[in-house]
């Protein structure tokens, strides 16, 4: 017997979760249209700019679906020239494993874990940000195991920093139907970055979740350039002209199917200073309009944005809509940042 391992429950696996808290076949259909348009952007027969928006991670259902709602409106007036895919990222990586770990551990941040209430809570999140806001939701696929309570609702999926080196997302970003973004590791080594896109653009035989199972490789897999830090912690940029040509000529000389990457305006790309996420998301596609080969890479943009500017503690008296892992854009100044990014495109 393993001392330091307690078995607690068995949980309910994903097929039964999907069968108590079904997607309808409206809601199915919809989705698909908006995979078949991202699909299109990835694949360079559309031009519009992928805007991959939302809190750092969506810590309660109310706030993040009264966000998602604002993007609404705004998604009808620049539909022509912006897809806005929405952040409801429902797992937290923690450096250190201390911390609030996301709505899949907690789905009330002041009470303790409880992974069964959390995983109802999540799928629940997703199918309502379908339902009701006509969005679908991209989240982070922090536990790949997990990925299946929700792999009929998402229409995007990202692999962390800390994630994308791993064996087990690479194999099973390879299963995946929807694009999935890798992003560069946290020490900024591009190849480990390129290296992951490859694996999951190739087919696999591998254990998942008890199976073995065969995977046709996804060709959507892309970069997502994040920034990164030294050896010394100091944060450094990677979302500059230079940065985005070299990756182009890397792909170049690749042989990956559709070059892409998106470009994350926060983490080590803004040393975590959230504001600047407007300028440099204006500087990015300043540098797309310079060259037609950055053009070509560039699809889109990864903006941390909420309610509340900031961030803030956990507390019995959270301010609402504001985020409590990483700082966030606001609301009002998101709600331009979009406007002014349309203008420009």
């Amino acid at each position: 017997m393993e001392k330091n391992l307690t078995f607690y429950r068995k949980l309910p696996i994903p097929k039964e979760i999907k069968a108590e808290f079904p997607i309808s076949k409206e809601l199915a259909e919809l989705r698909q249209r908006q995979l078949d348009e991202m699909r299109d952007i990835f694949e360079g027969r559309s031009q519009r700019l992928l805007l991959i928006i939302g809190p750092c991670s969506a810590d309660a259902e109310k706030p993040v679906l009264d966000y998602i709602s604002r993007l609404r409106k705004v998604q009808d007036d620049v539909k022509e020239k912006i897809m806005i895919v929405p952040r409801v990222y429902t797992n937290k990586p923690r450096t250190t494993g201390e911390g609030y770990k996301g709505m899949l551990h907690q789905p009330n941040p002041n009470a303790a874990p409880d992974l069964l209430k959390g995983i109802v809570a999540i799928r629940q999140l997703h199918l309502k940000t379908l339902a009701e806001t006509g969005f679908c939701p991209a989240d982070e696929m922090l536990y790949p195991e997990n990925y299946r309570y929700l792999s009929d609702i998402l229409g995007y999926v990202a692999i962390g920093a800390r994630s994308s080196e791993n064996q087990q997302h690479r194999l099973v970003s390879s299963g995946i139907d929807v694009p999935v973004g890798m992003k560069n590791p946290t020490g900024g080594d591009i190849s480990v970055m390129m290296n992951s896109i490859k694996a999951a653009q190739s087919g696999h035989t591998f254990l998942y979740r008890g199976w073995e199972v065969e995977s046709k490789g996804n060709p959507l897999c892309h970069a997502i350039l994040r920034g990164y830090v030294d050896k010394r912690g100091q944060s450094h940029p990677n979302y500059h002209f230079e940065d985005l040509y070299s990756l182009w000529e890397t792909y170049q000389a690749s042989g990956l199917k559709n070059p892409a990457v998106i470009v994350d305006t926060n983490h080590s790309n803004s040393g975590k200073k959230y504001l600047e996420q407007p300028r440099i998301a204006k500087e990015i596609l300043h540098s797309a309009r310079y060259s037609p080969e950055v053009r070509s890479l560039v699809k889109g943009l990864m903006i941390e944005s909420y309610i509340e500017d900031g961030s803030q503690k956990i507390s019995d008296c959270e301010v609402y809509g504001k985020s409590i892992t990483d700082p966030c854009l606001g609301w009002d100044k998101t709600e331009k940042l979009i406007y002014d990014l349309a203008d420009v495109l």
